[in-house]
């Protein structure tokens, strides 16, 4: 059935030197389909998945180019993952998670950065949200860091972690900076050093392996921090439009291009099913059911407008940070496509599903996986109502809550 729209591929020339990755995504989509119930049973990537997707450099697509990356605009990049996505959600889910996580990297110094993704072609790194246990106590050269952290998708293939910590003096009092503010930075380190804790048991994306990690006492240099989530400018090395976006707005983006990804292939499937399944006693077909049709042109209609305004609000703001300049109104815009987008997949699933009826809840077939993955996909803080209450706020000229646009 494929989109209502067609994939739109910029024709800049950092995208035509990188190649066209949606097409890589599109072509290694068969394998991964293939290797999703693998996937879904043992909660990881197989490594021939995570093997193909390096040799198509999908691991790579938001990395600075002066470290091997490729530097593509997010327009392509959520396209490259939304094919993914249709394959198999998990997969997609840790391509775009570590492919966001490395863009925290532009505000290494070029040793550390080198030190990380340069000597191994496919080094990776995950990361998981700040949680309350973390401290980073300052020692000569460098902090000595503690706690424990959650949700590190694709850590069970990184080769490095990172840790969002509070800042502490030795004597254990909070650093603040010049505005008085609580100091926070982000800390890389090998994953050999990390205590990996297997908690990733759980309704959807089973297969991203996002397990609890945890240090105690570890010594980090001060070359491999930064600004909590590489969001102080002046610390920034890399000054291209890519490196304006947040890692919030970079993981909201993809986070939706994978909930339209999971819901075109649900609809997709749905509708080849209704070709040739007679609703139980009944002499017809599902797609002669008026109710079926209306439903299908419902969905296909709210499938292609989510998307629409998914990738017509990614190309504003991208001029807006080729222009060296991204509004709030632009933030805002991309913020409502993104949490918009994956609540109408949500619905697009959910049609799809209960229309299917007892078919869909066999695991021999692929409903109730897309199912359970995309309600997973909107449980995500990227699509929590309090991003819609701060939208609004905006828009009734209250204070804004930047973190969450």
């Amino acid at each position: 059935m494929g989109d209502v729209m067609t994939s739109r591929e910029p024709t800049c020339p950092e995208t035509r030197a990188g190649g066209n990755f949606i097409a890589r995504a599109r072509a290694i989509a068969p394998t991964i389909a293939a290797a999703a119930p693998q996937i879904e049973a043992g909660r990881e990537l197989t490594p021939e998945v995570v093997s193909a997707l390096h040799d198509a450099d999908l691991f790579r697509m938001l990395m600075p180019r002066s470290l091997g990356g490729h530097e593509l605009s997010p327009l392509v990049f959520v396209q490259a993952i939304e094919e993914l996505a249709k394959a198999d959600a998990s997969t997609a889910w840790c391509v775009a998670q570590t492919s966001v996580a490395s863009t925290i990297c532009a505000s290494l110094g070029p040793d550390a950065g080198h030190e990380i993704f340069g000597a191994d072609p496919r080094a990776l790194l995950a990361v998981g949200p700040p949680h309350a246990s973390g401290r980073a106590v300052a020692a000569p050269g460098g902090f000595r860091i503690t706690g424990t952290w959650q949700f590190a998708s694709g850590s069970r293939h990184a080769t490095w972690m990172g840790a969002h910590c509070p800042v502490l003096e030795p004597d254990d009092t909070p650093r603040l900076d010049a505005t008085g503010m609580p100091v926070e930075r982000t800390l890389i380190f090998p994953k050999s050093d990390a205590q990996m804790i297997d908690v990733w048991h759980v309704m959807g994306l089973k297969g991203t392996g996002s397990d609890s990690y945890a240090a105690t006492d570890l010594f980090v240099p001060e070359r491999r921090t930064m600004t909590a989530f590489g969001r102080n400018p002046a610390e920034r090395r890399e000054r291209g439009p890519l490196y304006q976006f947040t890692v919030f707005q970079l993981f909201g983006a993809s986070f939706a291009s994978i909930a339209i990804g999971i819901a075109r292939t649900t609809l997709d499937t749905f509708i080849e099913l209704a070709k040739g399944k007679s609703p139980y006693g009944a002499k017809y077909l599902l797609r002669d059911n008026a109710v079926i049709q209306s439903q299908i042109g419902l969905a296909q209609s709210q499938l292609a407008s989510a998307r629409v305004f998914l990738l017509h609000a990614l190309d504003d703001i991208w001029e807006g940070a080729q222009a060296g300049n991204i509004t709030i109104e632009q933030r805002m815009q991309l913020r409502m496509a993104s949490s918009h987008a994956t609540h109408l997949a949500k619905q697009v699933v959910d049609t799809a599903y209960h229309a299917a009826g007892a078919t869909a809840i066999f695991e021999s077939n692929p409903f109730e996986r897309r199912f359970r993955d995309v309600h997973t996909v909107s449980q995500q803080v990227q699509a929590h109502f309090s991003v819609f209450e701060a939208i609004g706020q905006h828009y009734l000229g209250l204070p804004l809550h930047p973190r969450l646009i």
